[in-house]
């Protein structure tokens, strides 16, 4: 009760009622860890996670951002999660930053996916970074039930903490299944481990550096895809330690 009661200074009194009552099964479900880690987000921060189920995608929001007082995440997340009814609705109070590349099954649903967007990915997590919001991340870009290995993550993320030069914060989630029984469960208690804030701040300004030169060309496009994959690996490096699965780089082209 003493928990469920925290001050939630970031919101009006519906909707911090309405996170309390989300935070419930939390209660129940999550045991955290390194939760003093969190204060270094009391600013603009990039949040990674590692993603193994769906009600991981459910449940750690709720839980993060009511560990922040209310403070909003806006997730990366995939389109069609905002057209499910009641989920989309949720999702829609965080804020999201949709990602349009995925096609939907049910026809009725892909009707509704924009064709054009005026910003790609990366730029829009910048301006969300630049106004002072927060963002979420899940660098392996889909759900990975493996139950030993990371799935190789998708370079964007590097772009965007170097575009961004703000903080990250990595959150590693694991499942007492997982050790018992060797496979990730679709339902069950989990650990949150959030890491110490990672600072990119020097590669930050070589990535600008190089992007600000004129003219851009394909040399300089390399170096940052470079710059990006080489933060995207120690990111998942450190994803790795705080959630017990390994994670097998990539090899580097000559």
């Amino acid at each position: 009760m003493e928990t469920i009661f925290k001050p939630l200074p970031y919101l009006n009194s519906g909707k911090a009622l309405l996170l309390r009552m989300l935070m419930v099964p939390n209660l129940f479900l999550i045991r955290a860890d390194g939760l003093d880690n969190l204060s270094a987000g009391r600013g603009a921060a990039i949040y990674v996670f590692n993603h193994s189920n769906s009600l991981e995608a459910l449940l750690v929001p709720v839980f993060l951002m009511f560990h922040l007082g209310g403070r909003t995440i806006s997730f990366v997340i995939d389109w069609m999660y905002g057209k499910i009814p009641v989920i989309g609705w949720l999702m829609n109070m965080i804020d999201p930053l949709y990602v349009y590349h995925k096609r939907s099954t049910i026809p009725l649903i892909e009707r509704k996916r924009p064709t054009r967007l005026p910003l790609n990915t990366v730029d829009r997590c910048c301006r969300k970074l630049e106004s002072g919001g927060s963002i979420g991340i899940f660098p392996e870009g889909k759900r990975n039930p493996h139950p030993q290995f990371l799935a190789r993550a998708k370079p964007g993320v590097g772009h965007i903490i170097l575009n961004s030069g703000m903080p990250v914060i990595p959150v590693g989630i694991d499942f007492a299944a997982r050790r018992r029984k060797g496979k990730i469960p679709a339902f069950g208690r989990m650990m949150i481990n959030v890491g110490a804030p990672l600072d990119f701040h020097e590669s930050s300004k070589l990535y600008r550096a190089i992007k600000a030169g004129i003219p851009e060309n394909n040399e300089s496009s390399r170096q940052l895809h470079a710059l990006a994959v080489e933060t995207t690996c120690f990111v998942m490096r450190q994803l790795s330690c705080l959630c017990g699965k390994t994670y097998r780089e990539p090899v580097p082209v000559s």
